[in-house]
């Protein structure tokens, strides 16, 4: 992939950039192969590669600049805004679209948020495309302030940018690297954004947590599938399951599935997408959503299900979630699906008696050091 703002020193978030791909992709699949080589017999699949570019579907810009000059990409060592609206990461598609963004922060007179001085109210600006080429914009304030202003010019940046599904504000008031706040101010009709993932439409409302390459996403999630129908387990869950991707697939006729997530948001996208299932007449068997602490959920329960997904953030399941799992002799398989090789290897130390038999890397991140793999595990 060509970046000029690599080439120039601009921007250096793609740490790998100057290594071939197919290099990339060995050294991902070679370093979660270490990370996993006490597990004798695991079968490795092929990996899944990616585009190189123009694979992200989110773009998460900080604002700089000044309310008549706004700049819209990153901030460098020096705290100086760095223009990366063309950033090849972003597909064409979404590129065309900063130009129209920066002209209605000049509009709307939104001043970008100082670091040094703690003044200005834009802090950041987050867009989401569909596949279908639907988006989803938030601008995240300081305050509320600059909401009616917003609100006010709203209609000419809808002129400009028609394939604006969802807009919305968050509110981050505090002065720390935390990307949003709690509090979303929707503006637009529509709450959610619909995104197609294999033969399923996943809803995403501005809080919600989906991966960035959609792609990829749906290979990982038709890979998960695959396994549960080749086992054809009666029970499932789907332990932190955002906004049910996992959980969905899962769905057939005579399975009793079950999605725990704590953010209420993600929940309330997954029942829209479950709602969309069933009025299409699939026999998607018996299917339930509810917001909750996965450890805490999933410990309180008198049974376990037969086979059990856990897609966790970078911290992994932890030691609680995981004892109790090694523990519940009704679990015969797992998938476990991870952003974070090493500690999926902590965990999968902690549940012996569930032997790790194959295993997938999916490259969700390309010029980085990042990927996502999932395994399938059975009680041996």
């Amino acid at each position: 992939m060509h970046c000029s703002h690599h080439l120039a020193g601009r921007c250096r978030s793609c740490t790998e950039l100057a290594q071939p791909y197919a290099e990339q992709l060995a050294a991902k699949q070679a370093h979660c192969r270490s990370l996993l080589a006490a597990h004798v017999g695991l079968d490795w699949l092929p990996p899944v590669v990616s585009a190189e570019a123009g694979f992200r579907n989110k773009a998460k810009m900080v604002v700089s600049g000044t309310a008549l000059r706004p700049i819209l990409g990153i901030r460098d060592a020096a705290g100086q805004g760095v223009d990366l609206s063309d950033c090849p990461l972003y597909p064409p598609s979404m590129q065309v679209c900063f130009p129209a963004i920066s002209a209605f922060i000049v509009r709307a007179t939104l001043d970008p948020y100082d670091l040094a001085s703690r003044r200005g109210e834009l802090k950041f600006v987050l867009l989401t495309e569909s596949p279908d080429g639907s988006l989803m914009l938030r601008f995240v304030l300081r305050s509320e302030a600059t909401v009616a202003r917003i609100r006010k010019h709203l209609a000419s940046l809808l002129a400009a940018l028609p394939q604006l599904a969802v807009v919305s504000v968050n509110l981050q008031p505090e002065h720390k690297a935390v990307l949003e706040g709690e509090r979303e101010v929707l503006l637009s009709a529509k709450s959610r954004l619909s995104i197609g993932v294999n033969d399923i439409t996943l809803h995403l409302r501005p809080q919600s947590f989906f991966q960035t390459n959609t792609a990829v996403a749906a290979k990982l999630y038709a890979q998960a599938r695959s396994w549960i129908d080749e086992v054809q387990p009666a029970s499932v869950w789907d332990l932190y399951c955002g906004v049910g991707g996992f959980a969905l697939h899962a769905a057939a006729a005579g399975r009793v599935v079950t999605g725990i997530e704590l953010e209420a948001e993600a929940i309330a996208s997954a029942r829209q997408s479950l709602a969309d299932l069933a009025a299409s007449g699939r026999d998607i068997g018996e299917v339930q959503f509810a917001s909750a602490d996965a450890t805490a959920w999933a410990l309180s329960q008198p049974n376990s299900a037969e086979l059990v997904i856990v897609n966790p953030p970078r911290r992994g399941i932890g030691e609680s979630l995981s004892r109790h799992l090694e523990a519940a002799r009704a679990t015969r398989w797992l998938i476990y699906s991870s952003c974070n090789a090493e500690s999926l290897a902590r965990d999968l130390a902690l549940m012996p008696s569930l032997k790790p038999r194959r295993a997938r890397v999916l490259d969700m991140f390309p010029q980085t050091r990042h990927y996502e793999v999932i395994v399938l595990l059975e009680r041996g």
